[in-house]
């Protein structure tokens, strides 16, 4: 059985405080992680990390990548860059990437002086409508997304590229940079993200690649000299128990001697290698924890936790896995088969379909593994579920709430009713 940084003994002296559900962050092991990530890309100078803000939407989080790491924040809405600017993550600590934009987020973006990451050619106007034609874009870093289309195949999650709703074609790509360019924009990035949870280094190699060759024809093509190139995130980590997490040092190298090849050796400006992982720096450092408070036996053996797919939809929505530990039973024979299930009104409210796992009984503690990125993130209210709180672990086992669980007040709150 998976391996916890918790036993049974602190669930319970914790949930004595916070009841379950509740979701816990192990924080040292979110440093460890973080500095496995820099060490890997250790070779290039202006390397940066913008952590991916809809992972995990916790400013203490986030804080504590930026003071410790010197990470960014890769935000794609309004809220997202309230909490940048919360953090202290401000200017071009911010890349702003966004789709289907609204001309407020592009105003706060532009006035937090953020990196703007274009979605698409027509997006350019709908900067300039939102922040004024007469822009001073002294100083101000503009960027492209990028969509290869078959030229690079997606997966699972995010999709094929060519049926995918993000990025410019190649012939927008070179028709947004040459308006950019003519309307005075000095400084450039670019941009691009086609693959989601991936854990096949070469794939990330070969994005690298990719936006390297493009870099260097728009500055043949349109005399414009690039200060990065960001590969996006997609960087996965192994949620079954037979896949090996992806080797970052494979990676970092194999990005190092594609850089040399296609950037330093043709007499380019070396590129910044920006990135904006999220899940693989937070999401094997998160836990959903719950208790079983039914058991049913009908066609099939069902395990009811106090936790939903409110609470983590990810199996709902993917069918992804998640490992499910049950501590204090770890060395009992997983030979029972269940399908662990949430009390929502829908049938696929399910943390796992038959899985085999040791006998559970009422009131035993089950924890939900990989659960730190997309987690409370992706959480709702449907059927009137209420958001779980979210806690901090330090190294010694103390714990942190940093975010409190919502009341049956939160929810009501926006209705004008009377009796409520």
């Amino acid at each position: 059985m998976r391996k916890i940084p918790f036993d049974r003994a602190w669930i319970e002296r914790t949930a004595a405080k916070w009841p379950t559900p509740f979701h816990v962050y192990d924080a040292e092991g979110i440093r460890d992680n973080a500095r496995r990530l820099k060490a890997a890309f250790a070779w290039n100078e202006g390397f940066r990390e913008y952590f991916a803000v809809k992972a995990a939407p916790n400013p203490h989080l986030m804080k504590l990548l930026r003071d410790e790491f010197g990470f960014g924040s890769d935000c794609s809405s309004l809220a997202e860059l309230i909490l940048a600017r919360a953090v202290g993550n401000v200017g071009d600590s911010i890349m702003f990437t966004s789709n289907d934009t609204p001309e407020e987020e592009f105003r706060k973006a532009w006035e937090l002086g953020a990196i703007v990451n274009l979605d698409d050619v027509t997006h350019w106007q709908c900067l300039l409508d939102a922040v004024g034609e007469d822009v001073d874009f002294a100083g101000r870093i503009m960027c492209c997304r990028y969509n290869p289309g078959p030229l690079k195949g997606g997966n699972a999650i995010i999709g094929k590229p060519e049926e995918a709703k993000y990025g410019m074609t190649r012939e927008q790509i070179f028709e947004c940079y040459g308006a950019m360019r003519k309307a005075g924009v000095t400084r450039f990035g670019l941009h691009t993200m086609v693959a989601s949870n991936e854990l096949d280094p070469e794939y990330i190699i070969d994005t690298a690649r990719l936006l390297f060759e493009l870099a260097g024809e728009l500055h043949e093509k349109l005399g414009i000299e690039f200060e990065f190139v960001n590969i996006g995130g997609g960087i996965g980590i192994p949620y079954r128990p037979d896949q090996k997490p992806m080797d970052l040092g494979r990676v970092g190298d194999g990005i190092r001697r594609a850089h040399e090849e296609l950037v330093v050796a043709k007499g380019m400006r070396p590129l910044k290698l920006y990135m904006e992982c999220g899940r693989c720096i937070t999401g094997p450092y998160g836990y959903l924890v719950s208790k079983v408070i039914h058991m049913k036996d009908t066609f099939r053996r069902y395990a009811g936790l106090d936790a939903c797919m409110a609470n983590l939809m990810r199996p709902a929505l993917y069918g992804a896995y998640h490992e499910i530990v049950v501590p204090g039973k770890e060395d009992m024979p997983a030979d029972t088969v269940y399908d662990v299930t949430g009390s929502l009104c829908e049938n696929n409210d399910k943390f796992a379909i038959q899985r085999s796992l040791p006998k559970l009984d009422i009131g035993d503690w089950v924890v939900v593994c990989d659960a730190g990125a997309h987690g409370h993130a992706m959480g709702f209210n449907y059927n009137g579920k209420l958001r779980s709180a979210e806690l901090l672990m330090s190294k010694d086992g103390s714990v942190k709430e940093i975010r409190r669980a919502e009341t049956l007040d939160d929810y009501f709150a926006t209705l004008d009713y009377p009796g409520l």
